[in-house]
C-alpha cells in the first residue's frame, strides 16, 4: 500500500528536523524519509513543492502553538514571548531556514510554489485574530501585521549570525513597546 501523502509528509518532517533540507537532493530527502524519490513527485510534484509543503505543514504547527500558548498566558507579552521562545529554539531552526528558501522561491514564481504565498502572512493574522479575541482584546490588524513583519525580521537576523540573546533583547524590546502603546 502506498505510503498517503501525510504519513510521508510528517516523515519528512522528522528527517527534515535531524537533517535539515535546505541542501538535500530529492533522492536524499527520499532516502531520509524511508521512501522513494517517485513517490515524493506523485504527492508533491517537485523538490520545490515538497519544501513548500513542509513549510506549509510547520507554518501551521507553530500557529497551533501559538493557540495552545494563549489558553494559558497570563497576557499578550507572555504569550508573544512564548512564541518567540517556539520559534526561534534551535530546534525549529531548520525550519526557519527552510522558510526563507521557500519564500524566495515563491516570490520567484518557482512551480510548487506559488500557493504558499498568499497564506504565509494572513494565515498568522487570521489565527492571531483569534487569539486576541480569546483574550478580549481588541486585535489590531496592524498591529497583528507588525508583529508577524518584527518576528521574521529577528528569525532572519538570527540566521544571519546574531546570537539568540540579541535577536531576544530586540524582541523583549519590541513587547515592551507594543505593551507600552497598547491602549488602556
Amino acid at each position: 500500500m502506498p505510503d498517503s501523502r501525510a504519513d510521508l509528509l510528517a516523515r519528512i518532517m522528522d528527517f527534515a528536523q535531524r537533517e535539515g533540507l535546505a541542501d538535500r537532493s530529492l533522492r536524499e530527502i527520499a532516502t531520509g524519509a524511508g521512501t522513494s524519490h517517485r513517490m515524493l513527485l506523485y504527492h508533491f510534484g517537485s523538490r520545490e513543492g515538497l519544501l513548500a509543503a513542509v513549510v506549509g505543514a510547520m507554518e501551521a504547527q507553530q500557529r497551533a502553538a501559538m493557540s495552545a500558548l494563549a489558553e494559558t498566558a497570563a497576557g499578550p507579552a507572555e504569550l508573544m514571548n512564548g512564541i518567540w521562545q517556539q520559534v526561534s529554539s534551535p530546534e525549529v531552526r531548520p525550519f526557519v531556514r527552510l522558510f526563507f528558501e521557500v519564500f524566495a522561491l515563491a516570490t520567484r514564481g518557482e512551480p510548487g510554489t506559488a500557493e504558499v504565498l498568499p497564506g504565509l502572512t494572513s494565515s498568522w493574522l487570521a489565527d492571531a485574530t483569534a487569539v486576541a479575541e480569546r483574550l478580549g482584546i481588541e486585535p489590531d490588524p496592524a498591529a497583528l501585521r507588525l508583529g508577524v513583519a518584527v518576528s521574521r525580521g529577528l528569525l532572519l537576523d538570527l540566521l544571519a549570525g546574531a546570537t539568540l540573546e540579541e535577536t531576544t533583547a530586540a524582541h523583549d524590546l519590541f513587547v515592551q513597546l507594543a505593551h507600552d502603546h497598547t491602549p488602556s
